[in-house]
């Protein structure tokens, strides 16, 4: 009932114990903190709050429009409602270092388990879309610096994003990624990375190393096992569910404009019965009715 059952100091260091162990941590998006819940329930490892969500959600693309009020509001919905840790983007940190070292502290407070921060120059814009542009070597390290320096907990996790691959080539992009691990990065994100190898050129690095499997991206979708196998960490669907939310709507609302009633569509939909379990409305029910009926004894 209500939130989450473990305090996010608990989801930090539990989300650190899994890395260590090794095998691989299957993170879906999370449109919403229902999703969230949805995602837990299915048994997955992890939640993601992605960008180019968030912007969506608001209607707006992903090209460095929303804010960290906006985003850490939504990662602090999500991470309350799921007792799995959570991984945000942070974009670029929402400036240079001391506005990176602000947004790691902000997320912090926010409950989240661990964040990236990327090398794309500001505003940036969506990691599979043409055009983009990176910062020099000096400014990646100094982001991610900072961000390390700043959070309060030593188990939140620090992720530094690189976006080299596309923009400078695999050899320039695994230079930058080493920069960023010796600057403390505790984990990477190599965007846009074109194949298997050059993920396990990555893993060789010696820190924990993330897939990003988009839909409609520049990377191929491969599977948990390959990915494992190439020596991923962490694979993110991060548009994923909200693609799939968002093609059902479209499907009912042309359904309604053509056929006058959505009972077609009643098959497709989730019931009544299974939100109310994903809302544990009993519970909720249960609590209630102890309080009303709760009495004092009358006095002797």
């Amino acid at each position: 009932m209500l939130y989450s059952t473990l305090t996010p100091s608990a989801k930090r260091k539990a989300f650190r114990e899994r890395l260590r162990s090794g095998g691989l941590l299957e993170l879906p998006g999370a449109f919403n903190p229902l999703a969230a819940r949805l995602i837990q329930d299915k048994g997955f490892d992890g939640v993601y709050v992605s960008g180019a969500v968030v912007a969506a959600d608001l209607g707006l693309p992903d090209v460095g429009l929303t804010t960290l009020t906006e985003v850490a509001s939504r990662a602090a919905q999500v991470a309350r409602m799921t007792d799995l840790p959570t991984l945000v983007d942070a974009d670029t940190g929402f400036g240079e270092a001391m506005n990176a070292a602000r947004t790691v502290q902000t997320l912090e407070d926010a409950g989240v388990a661990g964040l990236h921060i990327e090398d794309q120059v500001n505003p940036k814009r969506c990691g599979h879309l043409d055009g983009k542009q990176v910062v020099d070597d000096a400014t990646a390290v100094q982001r991610v610096r900072a961000a390390v320096e700043a959070r309060r907990d030593p188990d939140l996790l620090v992720m530094a994003r690189t976006d080299a691959r596309a923009v400078l080539g695999l050899d320039a992009a695994l230079e930058r990624a080493r920069a960023l691990v010796d600057a403390g990065a505790d984990a990477l994100f190599p965007e846009a990375a074109s194949g298997l190898a050059e993920y396990e050129a990555f893993a060789r690095l010696g820190v924990p190393v993330l897939a990003n499997m988009t839909e409609f991206g520049k990377t191929k979708l491969f599977t948990r096992q390959q990915l494992a196998d190439a020596g991923v960490t962490i694979v993110i669907y991060p548009v994923s569910l909200l693609r799939v939310a968002m093609g059902a709507a479209e499907r009912a609302l042309d359904a309604l404009r053509a056929e006058g009633s959505l009972a077609s569509q009643v098959p497709g939909m989730q019931t009544r019965s299974r939100l109310y379990e994903l809302l544990d409305y009993a519970a909720y029910s249960t609590f209630d009715t102890h309080v009303y009926d709760f009495m004092l004894k009358e006095e002797q």
